[in-house]
Order: structure tokens, then sequence, then C-alpha cells
């Protein structure tokens, strides 16, 4: 099974960033942004995404649409300070390219600003880790 490894974040303290690097860290796989296309066909895509104003950021669908003949199915992974999951845009997003988006996700509430000071927590990472190795050793 072949994986890649793809976020995006415009934020500042950097959650979705760390999230990218904990589950590379995690599956020995590289976490390059959305800007970074797939070189090759890949099984899984771990797409690590952040809630913009209720919203992911259209640079997650533009990489979606260039890379669609690339992805065998999407696993959605992100955090939000609102604790709204990204999962049913994300669906939204892939169903119209045609992408299969894997029914499982990984989600936790991050900090912005004043909201959630302290998340997520090195149990938020841990679970974020174990999470990623259970969908790559499939």
């Amino acid at each position: 099974m072949t994986a890649a490894i793809r976020y995006f974040t415009k934020s500042k303290k950097g959650n979705t960033k760390k999230l990218a690097d904990c589950v590379s860290e995690a599956t020995g796989i590289p976490a390059e942004t959305v800007e970074t296309d797939l070189s090759e066909k890949v099984d899984r895509l771990i797409l690590i995404n952040a809630m913009y104003a209720a919203n992911i950021d259209g640079e997650v669908k533009e990489f979606l649409a260039r890379n669609r003949d690339k992805i065998g199915v999407v696993v959605n992974m992100n955090t939000s300070a609102s604790g709204k999951s990204t999962f049913d845009i994300v669906k939204k997003a892939t169903d119209a390219l045609n992408i299969p988006l894997d029914s499982r996700e990984f989600h936790c509430a991050a900090s912005w600003i004043f909201i959630n000071k302290g998340l997520p927590t090195d149990e938020d990472f841990a679970r974020a880790a174990a999470f990623a190795k259970e969908i790559v050793a499939e």
C-alpha cells in the first residue's frame, strides 16, 4: 500500500503543521504542503487540514482537483478552534471530483487566539499518530 501526506495551514499557531509533523514522524512518510503535487498514484492520501471561516481553503480543493487521478482514497485529518470537523466539506469536494473518502477521520480541537488554550494536547497528538499508523498499515 502506498500513502502520502499533504497538509494546508495558514495559521501562525501552527497546529495543523504540528499535526502533519506528528503523523509524518509516526508513519515515516514525509508531510508536504498541498502546493506539492503527488508525483505518482497513491492508495491513500492523508489530507490534513483545518476549518477556516466554516470551510476548507480553496488551495486544498485545487490540490484535490489537480491530483484526482493519482488518489486512491482520501483520509481526512483536521483541527479546528470551533470544534467542527471538516469531514462533510472534504466529502463534498471529493464527491465532486469522484475521489473516494474514507469514512474514518481524525479530528481534534485546536487553539486560536483565546479559544481552546493548550489544544491540541500531547494525548491528541498520540491519538493522531495511532490513527495514522493504522491507516498506513492496512
